[in-house]
């Protein structure tokens, strides 16, 4: 970024810092020595995202993210306060499902399959051997073997990942979520400045009080889980046929436990995020101590079912068809609830440019809820087929969870046929763009393979703008086979296979086949799953790789599941922040803001973190930025056309770079007159088409990369800085007062996308 390799830090730590070249280490305090010229300087923060190597784990809180994503693809709305309060309560509730459904899934491989189905029948426990002092047969009737003390034990297995998953959280809060933004005076709340999105107020990037509260609630409904899927089985034992006493101490905990799941939602319920202040006010004793008292739920949970039943054997499957039928019915209630809400707030401001018209988070949030029940499918068929293999001496998994396997062959099929669709378009469009590419560049001696080349880059880049397509469809599709794989189970209480037995032939067959290629497609994908985790916990390049990924799914606060990774936005916006506020206070100087990719994303961001009088002496260069591409259709409410017409108002000027080869970048589009204040027109791509005395060998076609490569992009910069410098006119109207300053020229700010570091 820097264009040299002798840099040195000048604020931050190895996680992210701005940086300097050597030469221009205090610069500030030597100006005769720069001769007018700016002082460039870099704000790296990759390792917010591909760090050290447990970002790895970050893998198993996939569903996590996705879910915490449909939070901000809220549409943009004008009043009805109660409905977007409504929206962000009910993606708090698809995300404490979520955490149910995957401590549910590590209870019915460690609970069910295991401690209960293998371990109590005795074909299978002899081909396990460390299982034998759970068996009855192979253990003489140990005091391990009966079925409350097993499951009691294999509890460990559940109660060891909730308690993981709380520390990750806790964690990366207190790396995160605890880095304080600047203090901002009383008068430039939000609600004061025309800023038109809630990235200005000042709360925004501190959601440490949220996290926390979420983050108590969610570990307390993991433990209530375990708690559940071990006291149940006793409870339905000693209502048919145990004694008086743990018949009534079945019904007090089965008590308990709907009472401590009572106040679990009322938590999450209770309220969202504070965005006008910073909330620094600690939560109520009950809240903090919602985990420790779950916990101990539990404990007393496994001493009643650890007591001796002499009578009790394991049969069958545990009661867990009804708990996933009731979690999925849940989820799929809450994301149409979700989608009606999103559809009546789009309905007051519908705006062309947004992603599904509004539905965007609803289809993210079933995207989400997809995700968490193929992961739980897959670990479950996978573990059932380890423990037993094809000898059908267990129930195997529940019948959903099967049900749910043989979904997949028909939504890739789908998908395989929206994907042949878009390819024939693409076909179509490489060849209407092969006009415009020798138009572009006219003079030049024409080569049929190169002129393909360049279309079909264009091409490729213009597949972006169709996944909301992509998006849309899958969404329908996941809604129908989901709710067609819910009436299935339940209907018949067999899995697609025996329930086909009666049907026609081809009927029958297509079953077999959906069933048998789903549990090998979630056998594939486990398995590239846990080797891709494997890799990037080794490979630093492969975590990059995740961190990628990452970009966009991290980049907001963690505001409907606090076991998502962290946002790394909460410490980089923050660092911007601070760094252009203190500099230009201190110095009275001006500086030129330019972000490449994501960090354009938090260019801006940082932009409307700060003073209205210090925001208009900051100069904005973005190039190949997802701002309205990307944030913008997706997450309306905060990057849409209101809101970055007025970030181009309120900071002194604004210039964009993009390439029509760009897959990620692409114009601003501001509506009026305010659109070429802001783009450039596309940047050529390659910089030119043949061989020419500059350029002897074919120049490449550059993409997303190296836009500093461009001569535009000196250009633009040099125009930004002559803008900021005094006694030049500003482009902003006569009302506008001049920003003071004494710095002939300024710092020439960068925050960087992955790509450039």
């Amino acid at each position: 970024m820097l264009g040299d390799p002798r840099t040195v830090r000048v604020s931050g730590d190895e996680t992210a810092a701005v940086y300097r070249r050597a030469a221009d280490a205090g610069a500030e305090r030597r100006p005769g020595t720069r001769e007018g010229r700016p002082v460039p300087e870099a704000y790296v923060w990759c390792n917010l995202t591909s760090g050290n190597a447990a970002r790895a784990l970050w893998l198993l809180l996939l569903p996590f993210m996705v879910a915490n994503l449909a939070h901000w693809m809220r549409p943009t709305t004008s009043g009805r306060q109660h409905t977007v309060r409504l929206y962000g309560l009910i993606v708090r509730l698809v995300g404490l499902t979520l955490t149910v459904l995957l401590v549910a899934a590590a209870c019915e491989v460690s609970l069910d399959l295991t401690a209960w189905q293998c371990a109590g029948a005795p074909a299978c426990a002899g081909r396990h051997s460390w299982l034998g002092f759970l068996s009855p047969s192979a253990s003489g009737h140990g005091w391990w073997s009966l079925p409350g003390r097993r499951l009691g034990l294999a509890s460990l297995v559940p109660t060891a990942l909730t308690g993981l998953l709380w520390y990750l959280s806790h964690r990366t809060w207190s790396a995160y979520e605890s880095q304080e933004p600047m203090a901002r005076p009383a008068g430039t709340a939000s609600g004061e400045e025309p800023l038109g999105t809630a990235l200005g107020r000042p709360g925004f990037w501190y959601g440490r009080r949220l996290v926390a509260r979420l983050r108590a609630a969610h570990t307390a409904a993991g433990f209530l889980t375990v708690a559940a899927a071990v006291g149940t089985a006793a409870a339905r034992y000693d209502r048919l046929h145990g004694c008086v006493e743990l018949e009534v101490v079945g019904w007090l905990v089965s008590a308990v436990l709907l009472a401590g799941t009572a106040v679990v939602v009322g938590v999450v319920c209770r309220r969202g995020r504070t965005e006008d202040r910073l909330d620094r006010d600690p939560d109520s004793e009950v809240v903090r101590r919602l985990p420790a008292g779950a916990f101990v739920l539990l404990l007393l949970t496994i001493v009643y079912a650890g007591w001796s039943r002499p009578g009790w054997r394991s049969a069958g499957r545990l009661p867990t068809d009804v708990a996933f039928g009731v979690l999925t019915l849940a989820q799929t209630l809450l994301v149409l609830a979700l989608a009606a809400a999103a559809h009546v707030l789009h309905r007051t401001r519908p705006d062309t440019r947004t992603a599904m018209r509004g539905l965007a988070g609803p289809a993210v949030a079933l995207l989400a809820c997809a995700l968490g029940g193929v992961m739980s499918s897959g670990v479950a068929q996978r573990v059932a087929d380890w423990l037993d293999g094809t000898r059908r001496t267990m129930a195997g998994p529940p019948v959903l969870l099967t049900w749910q396997a043989s979904a997949i062959p028909p939504l890739l099929l789908v998908l395989l046929f929206v994907g042949a669709l878009l390819a024939r378009r693409t076909v179509l469009l490489r060849r209407a763009e092969q006009t415009a590419v020798e138009l572009g560049y006219p003079g030049e001696h024409k080569e049929p393979a190169r002129t393909l080349r360049i279309a079909g880059a264009r091409a490729m880049a213009a597949l972006t703008d169709r996944a909301p397509l992509v998006v849309a469809v899958t969404y329908a599709t996941t809604l129908l086979l989901g709710a067609a794989t819910l009436v299935g189970a339940f209907a018949t209480g067999d899995t697609p296979e025996g329930a086909a037995d009666t049907m026609p032939s081809l009927v029958h067959g297509a079953a077999s086949v959906a069933q048998a290629l789903g549990s090998w497609l979630i056998g594939l994908g486990l398995l590239l799953f846990v080797t891709w985790g494997r890799r990037a916990y080794k490979d630093a390049s492969a975590r990059r790789t995740i961190g990628i990924l990452w970009d966009v799914g991290t980049f907001w606060p963690r505001a409907a599941h606090p076991f998502a990774p962290p946002c790394y936005a909460e410490r980089a916006v923050p660092d911007l922040t601070w760094r252009m506020a203190t500099w230009t206070d201190a110095t009275g100087g001006r500086l030129v803001l330019s972000g490449h990719s994501q960090g354009s994303v938090l260019a801006a961001a940082a932009a409307w973190q700060l003073e209205p009088a210090t925001r208009r002496r900051v100069a904005l260069l973005t190039y190949g930025s997802p701002l309205e591409r990307l944030y913008g259709r997706w997450f309306p409410a905060y990057f849409g056309p209101a809101a970055l017409s007025a970030l181009h108002r309120e900071v002194a000027c604004w210039r964009n770079l993009h390439r029509l080869t760009d897959p990620i970048g692409g114009p601003v589009g501001l509506p009026g007159e305010c659109g070429p204040q802001v783009d450039r027109a596309p940047l050529k791509d390659p910089l030119v088409y043949g061989r020419t005395g500059e350029h002897p060998l074919p120049a490449p076609i550059l993409g997303h990369g190296d836009y500093q490569a461009d001569p535009a992009f000196g250009e633009e910069r040099e125009l930004l800085l002559a803008r900021l410098r005094p006694g030049l006119p500003g482009p902003r109207s006569a009302d506008t007062p001049p920003a003071p300053g004494t710095e002939p020229g300024g710092v020439d700010q960068g925050s960087s996308g992955r790509s450039s570091g």
